[in-house]
């Protein structure tokens, strides 16, 4: 029982949800394999210094040392009341389909992936084996229910049509899946655009979790406070370039586990996007813009410690070295709501502030 009312269970590795999928099915987990042939990390992966990171014991079921037996993994206990916010049994922890939209620039290109209101960096136009970034983490205040604040990074590839390709990881604040307003370390991906494949953490079968001491789902402790501490997360997905999995790391060399490459058509190969940043869902309840706030609900212009940031963005080249972004570019696709400010130094790479207060005079 952790202390925000969780109850976290310690699953045999080999009876977690990812092996229920057809192509891993009486399979071992990789886990055992993987102490003897890791998968290989990215060249010039340096372990970030993260703001008063403590490694693995971010989260508030550990605060107390417990942690699952070697063997096992901690799984977040879906309960009753979780099943009966969910709008539906089909629809429980997946995004919805209907706040996709395509957008396209003035040559006809598509641009970016839009599911709900964007505050985002991203690199295109090469082929991309992974992505970095340090995370700073809030807890926004979220309107209702159906809404939700997240800040991720997404690995894309695909077109934005039904065959579009992601992996996504970062944190979340959704009052429907989990019940509070505490902002939860998550993982998502889809192959087919969100439509019938995948889902948040380990609610469906494909994420293949290999580490005993982080709960996809679970709450994360501490978070930052207006001109108070800063705290966040660092989180690397890059693709093995021996097995071709995409694996998720945490902190300073915390694998997590990985998404298996036959769970995806494009990204076998690679992807062909990333993005970093911020989304809300403006679900409009009351006729209004949402007050749902995004990163830490200040716009990015107030800057550290009062705006929420990322940090050290990286790509990962077909080469598995870790390299900066050449050529990120900002979108705020409804500035007034929610903005983003970038910039480049040499302690934080590539970074910017972005985030905001949602319904406000210029955002009505």
């Amino acid at each position: 029982q952790s202390p925000d009312g969780d109850v976290i269970d310690c699953v045999p590795s080999h009876q977690q949800p990812a092996f229920d999928h057809p192509q891993l099915k009486g399979q071992k987990p990789l886990v055992w394999q993987h102490l003897q042939d890791p998968p290989e990390r990215p060249e010039g992966h340096s372990p970030a210094s993260t703001a008063g990171s403590a490694e693995e014991n971010f989260q508030a079921w550990r605060l107390s040392g417990e942690s699952c037996p070697e063997g096992t993994i901690p799984i977040r206990r879906t309960s009753e009341e979780d099943m009966v916010r969910a709008s539906s049994f089909r629809s429980f922890g997946k995004k919805l389909k209907r706040h996709v939209r395509r957008d396209t620039n003035s040559n006809g290109h598509e641009v970016t992936l839009k599911l709900g209101q964007h505050a985002v960096g991203y690199v295109s136009g090469d082929q991309y084996y992974g992505a970095k970034a340090s995370i700073n983490v809030w807890a926004p205040s979220v309107a209702n229910q159906y809404e939700f604040s997240l800040s991720q990074m997404w690995v894309i590839s695909g077109s934005f049509g039904d065959d579009l390709n992601t992996i996504e990881a970062g944190w979340q604040v959704s009052p429907e899946l989990y019940g509070d307003n505490y902002p939860r370390f998550f993982t998502y991906w889809t192959t087919d655009a969100y439509q019938a494949t995948g889902c948040y953490n380990l609610l469906c079968s494909g994420f293949v979790q290999t580490n005993n001491r982080i709960a996809i789902g679970a709450a994360i402790s501490p978070t930052s406070s207006y001109t108070g501490g800063q705290f966040d997360i660092s989180l690397l997905i890059w693709k093995d370039p021996k097995h071709g999995n995409w694996w998720l790391e945490f902190g300073s060399g915390v694998l997590v586990g990985y998404w298996p490459s036959f769970l995806f058509t494009h990204l076998r190969e690679h992807a062909t996007m990333v993005q970093f940043g911020g989304e809300t869902v403006n679900s409009r309840a009351s006729g209004f813009h949402t007050a749902t706030q995004m990163g830490s609900g200040h716009f990015a212009g107030e800057g550290f410690g009062k705006a929420s940031y990322f940090r050290n963005l990286q790509v990962v080249d077909w080469d598995n070295n870790l390299i900066p972004l050449s050529n990120l570019k900002l979108l705020a696709d409804h500035p007034n709501c929610y903005d983003i400010q970038g910039g480049i130094n040499r302690v934080w790479g590539d970074y910017f502030y972005y985030g905001g207060p949602g319904r406000n005079i210029r955002c009505p």
